[in-house]
């Protein structure tokens, strides 16, 4: 019934999906997923089965699975999603079977495989959704071609600013039931996720302080009318902090000691380093369940309340990017894994062919009943000259 629900909001995989039916382009492959056991992956799922593909499948993060999800699609597919402890073996279990297609998330199963040679054998390719794990392949000797999917225009646009800014403050609101209003937020981190998160801060009344290690990006948060400020300085200032980097100890010790009493802490970044829970532990006096989900840390006159055990808190502590988001990025993905199939590339990092985002993006403006212009055969020509004439 979940994936029923996420599948009645994804009309761009749904219509993917009746003409993989048709054409079955992935008949016969082995396509591995290391990804969210979300509602949404499961209409993924459904779409790759129907293009022919034998898919096995494990979690990403396994602390964000949901198991009756995870469920139901054992009927269908090869499922590992064991508990937190057993990841590492689900992931080995996917590699094991050496698909020759992986969707990937976080670069595990890519990693995975190319720690063993003989399982890449006649591999077509990958694509990757996060920019943790292509930093990871393009430090790698990839001997296979990976589509960066989160680097597409439509993937930035949709599923980093607008899902995950709508997603992180559901997990936050969930969890703590506080007013956003009147509040001050401060975001670590302001690529295309921290944008989102601002953003969606912003339009809840809270007043928002980016933080950030890039000038550009600092310089592009001012211009939108953020305070802009080192994270010590916001430290002391803030009622709720949101790390959105990708690094690790963006906040630790030396923030810690100058927070205010009650200050929220949450994570959207990949993996739960981002905020050090070693330096939290050794500066707390003791350490308390106050809600489920929100862990307490007394410093000593001084409560830090953390969410979801410093895990991304859009997915441990509510259902991740709504479904009509992950439409479009499993769309992508979708779609990726057929050019994988149908074509031939060079091993390394590729951005999505554009052909491709313009046919999800065209996909999803027809869902949404809407019409866009075309250019006249005059504009055409006129675009398409190297040395255009120069205006009267």
């Amino acid at each position: 019934m979940r994936i029923d629900w996420a599948d009645g909001q994804m009309p761009v995989l749904r219509s993917i999906r009746e003409r993989f039916a048709r054409e079955k382009p992935l008949d016969g492959l082995t396509v591995g997923l290391c990804l969210h056991i979300t509602s949404e992956t499961g209409v993924l799922v459904r779409a790759l089965k129907a293009g022919g593909a034998d898919v096995v499948l494990a979690a990403s993060n396994p602390y964000a699975t949901q198991h009756d999800v995870a469920a139901a699609l054992r009927d269908s597919a090869d499922v590992h999603a064991g508990p937190p402890e057993a990841w590492a073996e689900d992931v080995a279990s996917v590699a094991a079977r050496a698909p020759r297609i992986v969707l990937d998330d976080g670069a595990d199963l890519l990693s995975a495989l190319h720690a063993v040679p003989q399982l890449l054998e006649g591999m077509l390719g990958g694509t990757e959704e996060t920019t943790t794990g292509l930093a990871r392949l393009r430090a790698m000797n990839l001997t296979v071609p990976v589509f960066a999917v989160n680097e597409a225009r439509a993937e930035k646009a949709l599923n980093d600013r607008f899902g995950t800014g709508q997603s992180v403050m559901d997990g936050i609101l969930r969890t703590t039931n506080i007013l956003l209003a009147g509040q001050t937020v401060v975001v670590l981190g302001y690529g295309w996720t921290g944008r989102g998160v601002a953003l969606a801060a912003h339009g809840l009344g809270a007043t928002v302080i980016v933080c950030e290690v890039d000038p550009l990006r600092a310089l592009e948060a001012r211009m939108e009318g953020f305070a802009v400020m080192p994270a010590l300085d916001a430290a002391a200032r803030g009622d709720v902090f949101i790390t959105v980097t990708g690094g690790q100890d963006v906040l630790r010790g030396e923030h810690f000691a100058v927070m205010k009493d009650g200050a929220v802490l949450a994570n959207a970044g990949h993996f739960d380093v981002e905020i050090s829970l070693p330096d939290l532990r050794e500066a707390a006096v003791s350490v308390r369940d106050v809600l489920p989900l929100v862990q307490q840390y007394d410093l000593g006159g001084r409560r830090l309340n953390l969410l979801a055990g410093g895990r991304v808190v859009n997915l441990a502590a509510a259902e991740g990017h709504p479904a009509a988001v992950m439409d479009v990025s499993f769309a992508l993905q979708a779609l990726a894994a057929e050019a994988l199939a149908r074509g031939s590339f060079e091993p390394g990092v590729h951005q999505v062919p554009d052909a491709i985002e313009r046919e999800v993006a065209a996909l999803k403006l027809a869902a949404l009943g809407v019409e866009i212009d075309e250019l006249t055969p005059e504009q055409a020509a006129y675009r398409s000259l190297t040395s255009p004439p120069l205006g009267r």
